[in-house]
């Protein structure tokens, strides 16, 4: 679980945070428009790599958000994507720093998405959000490991602000399936509009 670390960076046409309800019918729409802009502000390209760390593990149902979307991506082959991070081998407290050094050392030009699970207010459980910055793993469960990323998406999977451990134990598979099915998607999508984007740029 995760907080999110501003950063100064480049003007922006977006707002520093979207955040998109997975009830939203144009929820893939909004979210695969606003991560490919924000990836083209980075100059993102085919010469330019994006890495997805999905951070998380399938020991907790509330922090297994990123090793599901890490696993649903793998799946797919025509995002042109990076992914670290799934059921099978995921990225976590454990083996953040080794896994991050090694991910810097492989892809040192790369734009690096970090996309992780995170407890938020009642009223906003159940929204994926896209923000500029890094991210702070286990910061909202007081675990002190590296930031990840120049840019972050969390899924908001339960209500925070108390025993967040348990809360992450008890959080509904479901909607854990549901944002990781939107982020995939989303992901997806994001993909095929930058290359759209790019063969008109040609």
């Amino acid at each position: 679980m995760s907080v999110t670390i501003n950063t100064l960076q480049q003007q922006s046409m977006l707002p520093p945070k979207t955040r998109i309800s997975v009830e939203d019918t144009l929820a893939i729409d909004n979210f695969s428009r606003d991560l490919a802009t924000r990836l083209q502000e980075f100059g993102v390209n085919e010469e330019k790599d994006v890495v997805i760390v999905c951070i998380g593990t399938d020991r907790s149902t509330g922090d297994c958000l990123g090793p599901l979307v890490g696993t649903k991506m793998t799946g797919c082959t025509n995002h042109g994507f990076t992914v670290y991070g799934t059921l099978d081998e995921p990225v976590h407290a454990s083996n953040m720093n080794d896994r991050l050094t090694a991910i810097e050392a492989t892809h040192p030009d790369a734009v690096i998405i970090a996309i992780d699970a995170c407890l938020g207010h009642l009223e906003n459980v159940g929204c994926v959000n896209i923000a500029a910055g890094s991210l702070a793993p286990g910061a909202g469960v007081n675990k002190n490991l590296p930031a990840v990323g120049q840019l972050n998406i969390t899924g908001v999977v339960n209500v925070g602000g108390f025993m967040e451990y348990l809360v992450l134990q008890n959080t509904r598979l479901n909607l854990v399936m549901r944002l990781a099915n939107l982020i995939t998607e989303g992901l997806i999508q994001t993909a095929h509009i930058l290359k759209t984007r790019e063969s008109r740029c040609c």
